[in-house]
């Protein structure tokens, strides 16, 4: 694939870019092991106030950054500038608090002196730098969600972006430069992924992480195995979305026409399969397909639009193999299931009932705006349908009754179980997924401790 700027809303290419060479390579990791060794010094207080400044200036910046991010991948851009104010929001997070989450710990007392010491301590030192191998969906808050844990850690950032984002790449580099922090802290690598493998077995890079499709994940985690180098994966999701009878029936419709949505449906965490008990399920399918039917497709750069192109014609390509592939095993559309006529790489607003496990959408991701609607006849039924997939990134369930919630939490194979409401990410509060959606956590003080040697100190008596 080429790096390069194609406008997905018409088809046209606007920039272009070379791949860097092996001699710019090299440079790069050169610098990034010498700013290592300086940035690693530093105060969590100074490397807050440069965090807080990078945050302040991408404030400002959120409106041309959000224009960008939607000419390059095709998201609405009041989604695109929600995103750069979402990222802000997180860096001045870390900034307050990630000296708190690396504090040194000291064991219980009995224990320290059980172990004949006088003292123990429990450190978080940074690792040094860390490769990210990241996708175009969400070009700036992927990105972020790692560099700022990563740096106010100690560590440094070596960013592989997709290769249809790579103006927004180019920012983020821009961004932490222009607030400060030493140069090779942060470098954006214009590299195809070719490159990634040479760049993972540098001894100068000490792990990566990798938000992104399940076979680069694998090949990633591979090569790391085999360097034997920490890795954070983030893989797909096929998340599902749970509706049973004691539900609020008119917020469970509304919210699951955004969490469908969002993004273009190109999200990870959006939820894809919806499984709603046979006692409301028409009732949730009416409203539900309502709502999909009155969003505006259009434009991205119009205000008003909800929906914009997919962000490669490929992606699109895939998204209609899976729908057509349902449709001739016997699928029902219950609305859209087909792409608009005109430019770019635009489709309808899809939902697919009487859904089998032979239909591949049942196992595999549908990126887009693609829903599959799926009826159970009790709590058994929709609890075994919830994990029927490879995935587990999150979950979505709605209902009132305490017993379900238990059930519901206790029995879904996720990283995370929304209940009356949809999946959403915060700085705060762990992000992940287990099966074939990744390992590792990002946000809160288990995301920045994945790239941190925890050392035990122990001091005789």
């Amino acid at each position: 694939m080429p790096i390069a700027t194609v406008n997905p809303a018409n088809g046209e290419t606007l920039k272009t870019y070379d791949a860097l060479g092996a001699e710019e390579i090299e440079r790069r990791l050169a610098t990034a092991e010498a700013a290592f060794r300086t940035h690693r010094g530093t105060s969590f207080a100074e490397r807050a106030r440069l965090l807080h400044k990078a945050a302040d200036l991408l404030e400002e910046d959120q409106q041309d950054i959000g224009r960008v991010m939607t000419t390059e991948m095709g998201k609405p851009v009041k989604q695109a500038r929600a995103e750069a104010a979402k990222c802000a929001k997180s860096m001045h997070w870390y900034a307050d608090h990630a000296e708190g989450l690396l504090a040194d710990e000291e064991p219980a007392e009995s224990d320290v002196k059980d172990s004949g010491a006088s003292r123990v301590l429990v450190r978080y030192r940074p690792l040094g730098p860390v490769l990210a191998v990241m996708p175009w969906n969400f070009p700036l808050w992927q990105v972020i969600r790692f560099a700022a844990p990563a740096l106010m850690a100690g560590n440094v950032g070596l960013l592989k972006h997709a290769s249809n984002v790579p103006q927004t790449a180019l920012y983020l580099e821009d961004l932490f430069r222009r607030a400060g922090f030493p140069e090779g802290c942060f470098q954006t690598l214009l590299i195809g992924s070719g490159a990634v493998e040479g760049i993972l077995r540098d001894p100068r890079v000490k792990a990566a992480t990798l938000t992104g499709s399940e076979p680069a994940g694998r090949a990633v985690a591979s090569v790391a195995g085999d360097e034997v180098k920490k890795t954070v994966l983030e893989l797909g999701g096929s998340d599902p979305y749970v509706v049973m009878p004691s539900a609020d029936l008119d917020r469970a419709a509304k919210t699951a026409v955004t969490a469908r949505v969002q993004n273009n449906g190109q999200s990870c965490i959006a939820a894809k399969r919806f499984i709603v008990h046979t006692d409301v399920f028409d009732a949730f399918a009416e409203r539900f397909t309502a709502g999909m039917q009155a969003l505006k497709v259009g434009d991205p750069l119009d205000e008003d639009t909800d929906i914009g192109p997919l962000s490669t014609e490929q992606g699109r390509g895939d998204l209609e193999e899976l729908v057509d592939d349902a449709v001739e095993a016997g699928a029902t559309v219950l609305c859209g299931g087909e792409r608009p006529d005109g430019p770019g790489w635009y489709y309808a607003p899809t939902i697919l009932a009487d859904i089998t496990p032979e239909m591949r959408i049942h196992q595999e991701e549908a990126f887009g705006p693609v829903a599959t609607l799926y009826r159970v006849a009790d709590l058994d039924e929709a609890v075994a349908l919830a994990n029927d997939t490879p995935f587990g990134l999150s979950s979505n369930v709605w209902t009132r009754d305490r017993a379900e919630v238990d059930r519901f939490v206790r029995d879904l194979e996720a990283g995370g179980v929304f209940v009356n409401g949809m999946t959403a990410s915060h700085p705060a509060f762990p992000f992940g997924g287990v099966k074939r959606s990744g390992y590792g956590r990002e946000l809160s003080g288990h995301g920045i401790r994945e790239f941190c040697n925890i050392t035990t100190v122990w001091h005789g008596a």
